[in-house]
């Protein structure tokens, strides 16, 4: 496999991002939800104004993973009130760690994890956090992998259905509280 790169995207990646974004989602979950509710998710949260927007705000980060000129995955990260739960601005979130099915198993998502670690530990949060489908036995397999624990619950609502995902985080200094 040739050589993987993480960089940063910009506004101006926004139609790639929409790609990879539906495509990762729609393998990750077609199977296990209705077509409608699929299609709403990626009309309404994976829309180019949607994106456009995230990409705009200046406490959300996205990543795309390359191999050349190919994009396999994307990470998006946010800190302060740019997190989907405000869980204390001392938070970093990792809100969305997306691979193509072709590359898992190849440590994409490993370097995205740690790339997401990584920028982290640059800002004054003292713990990671994200949310994770129950039913993605692969995903929260691999977060626990990395440290994180499973901390809460909360509904995540998608299309007509609520589903429930854990709440992972991991320290990333003491917690004295």
């Amino acid at each position: 496999m040739e050589q993987l790169n993480i960089r940063v995207i910009g506004i101006d990646d926004v139609v790639t991002l929409q790609k990879i974004a539906r495509e990762t989602f729609s393998e990750m979950f077609a199977d296990y939800n209705s077509a409608d509710n699929l299609k709403k998710y990626l009309d309404e949260k994976l829309s180019i104004e949607k994106l456009s927007e995230e990409l705009s705000n200046p406490q959300a980060q996205f990543y795309f993973a390359q191999i050349g000129e190919d994009v396999v995955g994307y990470l998006k990260t946010n800190t302060g009130e740019a997190q989907t739960e405000l869980m204390n601005l001392n938070a970093f979130e990792i809100q969305r760690i997306y691979v193509l099915q072709a590359y898992h198993g190849k440590k994409v998502g490993q370097l995205l994890i740690e790339k997401a670690l990584e920028e982290a530990r640059k800002t004054t949060c003292t713990y990671v956090w994200l949310g994770v489908w129950q039913e993605n036995h692969r995903a929260i397999g691999f977060y626990s992998k990395n440290g994180f624990i499973k901390f809460d619950t909360h509904i995540f609502k998608f299309g007509d259905e609520q589903q429930t995902d854990f709440m992972m985080k991991l320290q990333l200094v003491p917690c004295n509280e």
